[in-house]
């Protein structure tokens, strides 16, 4: 393969599977590393040289390499030819370019400071060029996970997660790499949840077109899988995952520790696994089938629409939550009884309602007013959120300064009313605005308890733009979360593909930013056309991205929109640490 970072096309993907390492080096001459990848990794001691080699990798040029596979798995997936998906899988699998990024996901998300049980840690790019030097299925054996239990949310039972070392979570990143484009071929039309370039917003839309019309289903099952994560059986995974199934096994059967005593995992995958959203979502996948052949299909077994019409049968699933709508109370019922694959609906999840009394599906309310469908933040999500406020300015934050007590609740504001933005929020946004002046009034008073009223509200509120009362300092101003725009999210398509048309979604990015962003953070979007400034990639607006400002302070206005630049969190990890060397 050639040298990683300098301008030069990439060898045929056939050639990659034991490549020829060659890496720019600080003084402009190749270092030729042998012809074996991995065996050679362990022979490197310069940890300067590993760091100046991870430092010098030209992502994009990784990235393409790696899209180009992934492309003619999704062919091969869609036609069905599954001997030339396994054999793409393998060269993409024993990539070069495929373990860089498997290296590079793992050490940038955020679980990137969460080791397993051996305590190891990825933090320098030494260590990461050696880890993806080393990266092979040869001998492999996974490491136990290591257990912990967290909080579900209004509950007190706790949810088992499961931590891989980091080295299995690279393998996982690596396979899944390959896996994804195969799953994508196969998956569900109406499947939203952990699938790249769908979204709760696109699940949200296609609810509202199944339910909107006066002649809609007027029944609703809201589903929930009972211990999805837990309960898939390992013999089908084994038998129907297009993947290694030695490597798979593997990752089924790591087994996890718990107070120092190993336990054996007979069935499910482990929750907090790269791979296991995948699995999880290949297994689920067959639900829409199970339906369309019991609700929608004649004798003769093809899909009559006098059938499909009448019961009014339609799957939305987002991960392990689903609804399904039916004519009658009846259908309802029958449809609650589908068993598929070792899973089971959860008794106390699943409720079937009528839509004028409503449900609450992925953090909203849909119900029918006098034959209009309305879609609002759920009272359990406005409630979970004001507890986080709450939590946030009288706990947390009752001794901050006011600037970074700001700066946390923008964070927090800006999220939320992101995800909820596309719905009929307005009323919900003004509630939370007004909850959060009561919380920040008692965190006022308790900073100046001998002081009167109107000497508080002058020291923390003031006139600014044409409010009179803002919450702000010299620097920073509170978030209104009334100011959001209600933004209707255009629905992506059934049948798009992500790894056979790049562009559609690309540019579904691009709009989705400029209807989400507003001033001059909506023009940087522009001027960049939804691309990294860094890397030149496409950029999802709800991923983790950073505005970069090309100019320090003391060379520039930091406002100024020719000074600014959306930039991938990680592409602005690498940036620094390249200008640290510098």
């Amino acid at each position: 393969m050639g040298r990683i970072g300098v301008q030069n096309l990439p060898r045929p993907e056939r050639a990659q599977t034991y490549p020829t390492v060659l890496h720019g080096m600080k003084g402009g001459k190749p270092m030729n590393d042998s012809t074996s990848t991995t065996a050679q990794a362990e022979r490197l001691s310069d940890t300067a040289k590993l760091a100046g080699q991870w430092k010098s990798i030209d992502w994009k040029q990784v990235e393409a390499v790696v899209n180009r596979l992934q492309t003619r798995i999704a062919k091969a997936a869609q036609e069905k030819k599954w001997n030339t998906v396994k054999r793409l899988q393998y060269l993409l699998t024993h990539s070069y370019c495929a373990k860089l990024l498997a290296v590079r996901k793992v050490t940038t998300n955020k679980g990137k400071k969460t080791s397993g049980i051996d305590n190891v840690l990825w933090n320098s790019p030494a260590q990461k060029m050696k880890a993806a030097f080393s990266l092979t299925d040869k001998g492999y054996t996974a490491n136990p996970l290591r257990r912990v239990y967290i909080e579900k949310k209004g509950k007190k039972a706790k949810r088992p997660l499961g931590i891989p070392t980091m080295y299995d979570r690279a393998m996982q990143a690596l396979y899944a790499l390959a896996l994804d484009p195969a799953s994508e071929a196969t998956a569900d039309k109406h499947s939203f949840g952990f699938r790249k370039g769908r979204c709760a917003q696109d699940a949200c839309e296609y609810i509202f077109a199944d339910l909107c019309k006066k002649v809609s289903p007027k029944w609703v099952l809201e589903g929930d899988i009972k211990g999805c994560f837990d309960n898939i059986s390992h013999d089908w995974l084994i038998a129907n995952i297009p993947m290694d199934k030695s490597i798979l096994k593997q990752f089924l059967k790591a087994g996890f520790v718990f107070k120092g005593e190993l336990f054996p995992t007979e069935d499910g995958t482990p929750q907090g696994g790269v791979i296991s959203p995948i699995l999880a979502n290949m297994a689920l996948d067959g639900m829409e089938k199970v339906l369309s052949d019991r609700f929608h299909t004649n004798r003769l077994g093809k899909v009559d629409l006098r059938f499909q019409n009448a019961h009014k049968v339609n799957l939305v699933r987002y991960a392990d939550d689903f609804v399904i709508t039916a004519a009658t109370e009846e259908i309802a019922l029958e449809a609650k009884e589908m068993k598929t694959r070792g899973l089971e609906l959860s008794e106390e999840k699943t409720v079937i309602s009528h839509i004028d009394e409503g449900f609450d599906m992925l953090g909203w309310t849909f119900r029918k007013f006098k034959g209009k469908l309305i879609i609002k933040p759920s009272k359990n999500a406005i409630k979970a959120f004001v507890s986080t406020l709450s939590e946030t300015v009288l706990k947390r934050g009752k001794a901050w300064r006011q600037d970074l007590l700001i700066k946390k609740l923008n964070q927090k504001i800006l999220g939320w009313t992101n995800y909820h933005q596309s719905v009929c929020a307005s009323d919900a946004f003004a509630h939370i605005d007004h909850i959060l002046f009561g919380f920040l009034w008692k965190w006022a008073k308790r900073r100046h308890p001998k002081k009167r009223k109107p000497w508080i509200f002058a020291r923390y509120w003031h006139s600014r733009w044409n409010y009179n009362a803002l919450f702000c300092t010299e620097n920073k101003e509170l978030r209104k979360a009334n100011h959001t725009p209600i933004v209707r999210h255009r629905r992506i398509r059934m049948d798009a593909n992500p790894y056979l048309e790049p562009d559609y979604f690309s540019q579904r990015q691009f709009n989705h930013g400029m209807k989400r962003l507003s001033g001059r953070f909506k023009q940087v979007w522009k001027n960049q056309n939804g691309c990294c400034f860094h890397c030149g990639q496409p950029m999802d607006i709800g991923g983790e991205k950073e505005i970069f400002y090309k100019a320090p302070k003391s060379k520039g206005d930091r406002n100024d929109i020719s000074n600014m630049a959306y930039v991938h969190s990680h592409c602005q990890l690498l940036y620094t640490e390249r200008r640290a060397e510098a």
